[in-house]
C-alpha cells in the first residue's frame, strides 16, 4: 500500500498534476484497493482538513506578509540595516542576513522574504561589484530562515497535522533560527573578507539613530509576537489576527497603504490561502486512508527490526527528508509524512516537537535545492540568472545549512533545552 500510494503520487507529480489533485487521486487508489473508496467519506475527510481553527493564523499571517510587501515597511527595515553594516567588509551581505532575520519575524513566507529582500538588495549587490550568483545565494538562504522564526506558516501546518503546539514549535524555532543567521554570517564574513570595492559610507550616529526610529514599528512586531505567545496573552491563531492588524496600523501611519493597494493585498491573500487549503484538504483524505491501511504500523515493525537508536532513526529520517525536499515542496512534504512518521516517534520517544522542528528546517533546505527548489525559483526570477548558476552561488550556505542540521540530530537539547524553557 505504501509503494502503491507513493508510486502514483510521484507519477502524478512528474505528470504534472497539481499536487493537492496528486494527493487525492492517490489516496482514492488505496481506497479502492481495499474496496473502501466511498465518495461521501472522502468529501467528510476532505471537509474536515480545512475546518480547524488553529489554520485560521495562516491568511492572517499571509496577510501580515501582503501588508508589509506594500506598506513600504519593507525599505524602513533595509535602511536600517544599511545604517548598522553596510559600511563593512561585504556590508551588503550582512544587510541581507540581517533584514532577512527580522522579515522571519513578520510574516512566516519563505517566498514573500526573499521576493521582498531580492527585489532591492540583490540589484544593489550587483552595482557594487559582489558577485551575483552568490548573493543571489545568500538572499535565498536567509529567505528560507522565516520558515524556523516565529511566525512560521510551515510549523502552524505542522502542529496541526501531529497535534503538537504550535507554541512549543514558534518557541522552539527560536534559536535554530538565530544559528542559522549565525552560521551565514560566518560564512558571509569568510567569503568576503577582503572585499573593498564601493563600501558604503558609514554612517554618524545620528544617521543610524534617524534609521532606527523610522523602522521601530515594524521592529516591534516580532517582540509582541513572541511575548504575547510566551506569556500566555493570545494563541497562534490570535497572533495572525495581531500581526494583520499591527501591520495595517503600522503602514496607515506611514501613509504608505492605500485604497488602491487594498485590493491586490487581499486579492493575493486569498489566492495563496486558498491553494494551502486546498492542500491541506486533500491531505486529511491521504492520512486516513494511509491510517486506514496500517502503514505507519508496519512501518514502526521494520524500522524497529534495523535499529533501536531514536539517534540512528534520526539521522536516517533526516536524510530521507533531504532527498523529498529535493522534489517536493515544504507544505505538501508535511502534510504527507507526519501521519506516516508520527507512530515511528511515539515508539521511541521521540518529542515530537522537536521532530517538527527538525523537519521544517531540513525540508527548507528543499526550497533552496534543485529540481523543485520554490524559493531558488524566485531568486532567478529577480537576478535573471539560470537556476545552474544560483545552485553553484548559494552552496556555502547550503553547506552550513547541513552542519547546523545534523548538529541538532546528535546534539537534541540544542533545540530541546530551549524550547521547553522558551514554552
Amino acid at each position: 500500500m505504501l509503494w502503491l500510494f507513493l508510486g502514483s503520487l510521484f507519477l502524478f507529480l512528474f505528470l504534472g498534476v497539481p499536487v493537492a489533485l496528486s494527493m487525492l487521486l492517490s489516496a482514492s487508489f488505496m481506497l479502492f484497493q481495499m474496496d473502501m473508496f466511498d465518495t461521501q467519506l472522502i468529501t467528510e475527510n476532505f471537509v474536515m482538513g480545512t475546518n480547524n481553527f488553529p489554520l485560521m493564523a495562516i491568511p492572517f499571517f499571509m496577510l501580515t506578509g501582503e501588508i508589509m510587501k506594500h506598506g513600504g515597511i519593507s525599505e524602513r527595515i533595509i535602511n536600517f540595516a544599511m545604517s548598522m553594516v553596510g559600511h563593512i567588509k561585504g556590508g551588503l551581505g550582512y544587510v541581507v542576513i540581517i533584514s532577512g532575520l527580522i522579515f522571519a519575524g513578520l510574516s512566516g513566507s519563505a517566498v514573500a522574504d526573499t521576493a521582498a529582500l531580492g527585489a532591492i538588495l540583490i540589484p544593489m549587490m550587483a552595482a557594487k561589484n559582489y558577485d551575483v550568483a552568490r548573493s543571489t545565494g545568500l538572499t535565498c538562504a536567509a529567505g528560507i530562515i522565516s520558515v524556523v522564526i516565529p511566525p512560521s506558516i510551515p510549523m502552524i501546518i505542522y502542529g496541526i497535522t501531529a497535534g503538537a503546539s504550535i507554541t512549543k514549535l514558534f518557541m522552539g524555532g527560536t534559536v535554530p533560527g538565530l544559528l542559522m543567521v549565525a552560521g551565514l554570517w560566518l560564512m558571509w564574513k569568510f567569503l568576503y573578507r577582503n572585499h573593498e570595492d564601493n563600501l558604503e559610507p558609514k554612517q554618524t550616529k545620528q544617521q543610524r539613530w534617524s534609521a532606527f526610529r523610522k523602522a521601530f514599528w515594524p521592529l516591534l512586531l516580532p517582540v509582541i509576537i513572541i511575548v504575547g505567545l510566551r506569556g500566555g496573552i493570545f494563541t497562534p491563531t490570535e497572533a495572525g489576527v495581531v500581526a494583520a492588524i499591527y501591520a495595517a496600523i503600522v503602514s496607515v501611519m506611514y501613509k504608505t497603504l492605500t485604497w488602491d493597494k487594498v485590493q491586490e493585498i487581499f486579492i493575493n491573500t486569498i489566492k495563496t490561502t486558498s491553494m494551502v487549503m486546498f492542500v491541506a484538504a486533500a491531505a486529511m483524505i491521504s492520512a486516513f486512508a494511509i491510517t486506514v491501511a496500517q502503514i505507519p504500523m508496519e512501518l514502526v515493525e521494520f524500522i524497529k527490526g534495523i535499529t533501536n537508536s531514536p539517534t540512528v532513526l534520526m539521522l536516517v529520517l533526516m536524510i530521507f527528508l533531504l532527498l523529498v525536499g529535493c522534489v517536493m515542496d515544504l507544505i505538501p512534504a508535511v502534510l504527507i509524512f507526519v501521519p506516516v512518521l508520527l507512530p515511528v516517534l511515539r515508539a521511541y520517544n521521540i518529542d515530537t516537537a522537536y521532530f517538527g522542528i527538525m523537519m521544517v528546517i531540513n525540508l527548507s533546505i528543499g526550497l533552496i535545492t534543485p529540481p523543485v527548489g520554490t524559493v531558488l525559483y524566485v531568486g532567478s526570477g529577480i537576478s535573471k540568472l539560470g537556476i545552474g548558476k544560483i545552485s553553484k552561488g548559494i552552496m556555502p550556505f547550503l553547506f552550513v545549512y547541513f552542519i547546523i542540521l545534523f548538529l541538532m540530530v546528535f546534539f537534541p537539547d540544542i533545540v530541546i533545552k530551549p524550547m521547553n524553557w522558551l514554552s
